[in-house]
């Protein structure tokens, strides 16, 4: 088709107000350098108390402010998407490219077999040719629980798929589409409706019956031949190849029971050896390329997490809209859609959301190139997986293949594609270095994304009105601040490795998508700074030792604005994104416990491992209490503790020390000192400290009010009471070490 009768299959539109917006941030910035301004002139005298802690003060301000440099990338350049699908279909009608579907999980446990198939059928219900999907599932822990799960689901689909195609059913994973609904026999739809429902709770019933016996009955075992690889099973990390075709999408006898064509699925658990590393997840997705290039050969490939279910069925022809487009397409390498959750409770304790990332941060990064690639819900190109560079002037090359035969049988496939997922596949070739998922990194995905746009392609970023995914967030403070920490030092990986944004991608990306790279790299480097603010000038306060300007001074002004400027910003984003009041004061709260907890813990070790120091901090939560009360305060909005960990120690001390300074001003105020001044010359040292005390209100509580399994543990709460006690004194004995330290250098001068 020639240029002359283009007619795009997206469009792109810029924000709106963007002008109005980068003037306000423009006087934000001003703010910002009079108060670095105040900090240099106002530094007190060599041997004046305070002085090293106004010196502090004034790292922590240039990191802050340096940062919020770094964010305004994710707000300079905002655009938003929209597809055409109907001009798609007018266009190529059903002459679309194979799609290969990853779904990949590594404990059943964890990952209960009934989450995962949910996840399985509702991709395998997209509205898009049939006989051109695939579906894989990697199941990193051989577990013959999970296999028979997708046996069962693969019967299931028979009747499922049609069911959904018939009535246009959203979202398409069965357990979520049947939650709200209630039976109905009066029309058709309600009859049909309750067969497949009734046949899903019957498969339900077996499934979670072998899961809570944790076995499966000789006679189940011999009714497929499947079930003969576990012949050879040792351990999850002692396996041969499992590999099975359980639906040949190209076999025409494979048909739902409309009589029309079922998608390909697979069942994968690669090989695994003790003495071989696996590499998690990326080493499963490189398996996953390689096995599904020789049974399916997709040419676009997605992946999705197994608790990441589709809830719009039209996703993948969104996808194609961007990809098929024969201007801009052939640039485009891959197709980021958000992480959304269904168990988001209204105003989101955990602020697990990802509101602001999802709805304004992403949109940012899309105007200089491309969103990360955050691992799942992310439509490929095959080729650029497989480490090919982008070539100017290239044109679309999706091959379509219709009806293709293959010469080899059912068993042939799997046995000649087994060798693809062994351990030494991999030796001494590229895959982990230039082709698949890169190695070597907790974040695997954001720095296979970032190299894929340094070889010069582009990405996407798509939010539909209607959520593409819907996953599973996390429930307890805990998995939070762990997930977090996993996030943020995997990040700070990359920055310190030979792949950091600032210099390997250098030339290669925009300046601008740089700075957003870093912003997500820096995220652990927060940490100092935020800790050293939150607990210095409370001390200080204490000791009624000022560190800011007072009211009446015109330097009061800057920090006023950008206080004010800065956090009615942050509030009108949140409210614009869909949040509420209290669900952005909850967002403030995690915020600082991520900060002082997760993103200190990643900081140390990856100094630590850089250094050649075996650091890991694990913090693996082991839950005490069952999971359904876990559940019902989770719904509350009751904030969980329940369990030891060092990153609960270091919140409660933290808070803690807040508590101790602000009841120790008050009584000086009003019990020793009524005529202490206070309001004109440390009203902001004030403010400060009050609004530690209010936010850390639930941490408290779970200290010292609440009586269920969701409170503090006791021995973490006398814990945390002794080195509240214990910081002001060994904050005092480093300021003493500090004041001799500086007089030994001023000694030395003078000497000089």
């Amino acid at each position: 088709m020639g240029n002359e009768a283009y007619v795009p299959l997206f469009e792109t539109k810029k924000a709106k107000g963007i002008a109005l917006y980068r003037l306000f941030a423009a006087s934000v910035f001003l703010g910002i350098c009079s108060i670095w301004a105040y900090r240099m002139s106002h530094v007190p005298r060599n041997g004046e108390d305070g002085r090293w802690v106004w010196i502090g003060l004034f790292g922590a301000e240039v990191w802050f402010g340096f940062y919020w440099l770094l964010t305004q990338a994710l707000r300079w350049n905002p655009i938003y998407r929209h597809t055409f699908k109907d001009r798609l279909f007018q266009r190529y009608g059903n002459d679309l490219p194979g799609v290969d579907i990853f779904v990949c999980t590594a404990d059943p446990l964890i990952e209960p077999p009934m989450m995962v198939i949910n996840t399985v059928l509702s991709v395998m219900a997209y509205d898009y040719p049939q006989e051109k999907l695939s579906v894989y599932l990697s199941d990193d822990a051989g577990s013959y629980l999970t296999f028979y799960a997708l046996m069962e689901a693969s019967q299931f689909a028979i009747h499922w798929i049609p069911f959904c195609k018939k009535f246009n059913v959203e979202p398409r994973s069965p357990a979520a589409y049947f939650k709200p609904i209630s039976d109905s026999h009066d029309t058709k739809e309600g009859k049909e409706l309750a067969t497949v429902k009734k046949l899903y709770k019957e498969m339900e019933n077996r499934i979670e019956a072998a899961t809570k016996l944790g076995r499966l009955s000789e006679e189940l075992c011999l009714k497929h031949k499947g079930f003969s690889q576990w012949d050879s099973y040792v351990s999850q990390r002692d396996h041969d190849t499992i590999l099975q075709i359980l639906i040949d999408g190209k076999d025409p006898i494979a048909t739902d029971v409309e009589g029309c064509r079922l998608p390909t699925l697979v069942y994968l658990a690669r090989e695994k050896r003790p003495q071989h590393f696996h590499n998690f997840k990326a080493g499963a997705m490189n398996a996953l390329i390689r096995i599904s290039s020789k049974i399916s050969n997709g040419q676009v490939i997605l992946n999705v997490d197994c608790n990441m279910y589709s809830n719009n069925s039209h996703s993948v022809r969104d996808a194609l809209c961007f990809f098929m487009d024969e201007k801009k397409g052939p640039e485009i390498a891959y197709v980021q859609f958000p992480q959304n959750f269904d168990n988001i409770t209204k105003n989101e304790i955990y602020s697990n959301s990802m509101r602001v990332i999802n709805e304004v941060e992403f949109h940012g990064l899309d105007g200089y190139g491309g969103p990360l690639y955050t691992g799942t819900g992310c439509f490929h190109r095959r080729d650029t997986l497989c480490g090919r560079k982008f070539t100017r002037g290239s044109t679309n090359e999706f091959k379509i293949e219709n009806n293709v035969e293959r010469e080899e049988t059912i068993h042939e496939l799997e046995e000649n594609s087994k060798v693809f997922a062994s351990c030494t596949y991999e030796k001494n070739s590229e895959w982990g270095k230039e082709m698949g998922m890169k190695y070597g990194c907790a974040v695997e995905d954001v720095i296979t994304g970032l190299s894929i746009q340094s070889r010069g392609w582009k990405s996407v970023y798509y939010n539909p009105t209607r959520k593409a995914f819907l996953g599973v967030a996390t429930t307890t403070l805990g998995q939070t601040l762990v997930q977090h920490k996993r996030w943020s030092e995997g990040d700070f990986q990359i920055l310190l490795s030979k792949y950091s944004p600032a210099w390997y991608a250098k030339g290669k990306i925009s300046f601008g998508l740089q700075l957003g790279y870093c912003c997500f790299c820096f995220w652990a480097s927060n940490s100092l700074a935020v800790l050293y603010y939150c607990i210095v000038p409370s001390l200080y306060l204490l000791k009624g030792i000022s560190l800011f300007p007072q009211l009446s001074s015109p330097w009061f002004i800057p920090f006023a604005y950008v206080i004010f400027s800065k956090y009615t910003y942050s509030l009108v984003e949140f409210l614009w994104s869909g949040g509420t009041v209290r669900g952005w004061w909850n967002d403030q709260r995690i915020w600082l416990y991520k900060r002082t907890s997760s993103y200190l813990f990643a900081f140390i070790d990856t100094i630590a491992n850089s250094l050649g120091i075996s650091a890991d901090s694990g913090f693996v939560i082991t839950t005490k209490v069952s999971e359904q009360d876990v559940h019902n305060r989770y719904l509350k909005e009751i904030m969980e503790f329940g369990a030891s960990s060092s990153m609960f120690t270091i919140l409660a001390t933290s808070g803690l020390v807040n508590l101790l300074c602000l009841v120790g001003l008050l009584k000086k105020v009003f019990i020793n000192e009524g005529n202490f001044r206070f309001n004109e010359t440390m009203i902001l040292q004030i403010l400060l400290c009050s609004l530690l005390v209010l936010i850390n209100w639930p941490l408290y509580q779970g200290l010292f009010l609440r009586k269920d399994n969701g409170k503090m543990p006791s021995s973490l709460t006398i814990k945390s009471i002794v080195f509240a006690l214990l910081v002001p004194a060994l904050f005092s004995c480093i300021k003493v070490f500090l004041f001799f330290f500086s007089d030994y250098l001023l000694l030395c001068n003078l000497i000089a």
